[in-house]
């Protein structure tokens, strides 16, 4: 008897332990991608079953779980599907600063763009990718200067 009794419970401690080991060993996450604008635009919350992106400083997150801020019709969709760096900084929803371009912004809005990106942009959504102008030159040809191990949330295993 005594001895069922442990064959019973070495049975389920070796089964508990392997649980726990594949738990502790998930498979890496899906690998980024580069984004062209015209494919970013197609993320933009107008069609229910597609995620909804938006790009800041070049870095591409997946904001659907925040629907009810930048889904269709929500109060910031002005700002998805596109790069919106710009908008950002200046805390805007003028069309005319739905844009990559940080030119001429006051060192006060790059602070403000900069905690944004950190504090929430970076905390609360994943990465899935980033624009392609962020690492090419605008006649296509990689840009030199882009370092992937530098970007935010890089880890060696995520793939472009």
């Amino acid at each position: 008897m005594a001895t069922a009794l442990l064959c019973v419970l070495c049975v389920f401690f070796s089964l508990t332990s392997s649980q726990n080991f594949k738990l502790k060993f998930k498979s890496a996450t899906k690998p980024v991608r580069l984004f062209t604008e015209e494919e970013l635009r197609r993320y933009d919350g107008s069609e229910e079953a597609q995620p909804v992106y938006m790009a800041v400083k070049g870095v591409v997150f997946d904001v659907s779980t925040g629907k009810e801020f930048y889904g269709k019709d929500a109060p910031y969709n002005a700002l998805v599907g596109k790069d919106s760096t710009r908008a950002v900084a200046k805390m805007s929803l003028d069309p005319a600063d739905l844009t990559s371009d940080t030119s001429g912004l006051s060192e006060e809005q790059l602070t403000s763009l900069d905690s944004v990106f950190e504090g929430t942009y970076k905390t609360k959504y994943p990465i899935v990718g980033y624009t392609a102008s962020r690492i090419l030159k605008e006649d296509g040809s990689p840009d030199e200067d882009f370092k992937p191990e530098d970007q935010p949330q890089f880890q060696i295993k995520d793939e472009f």
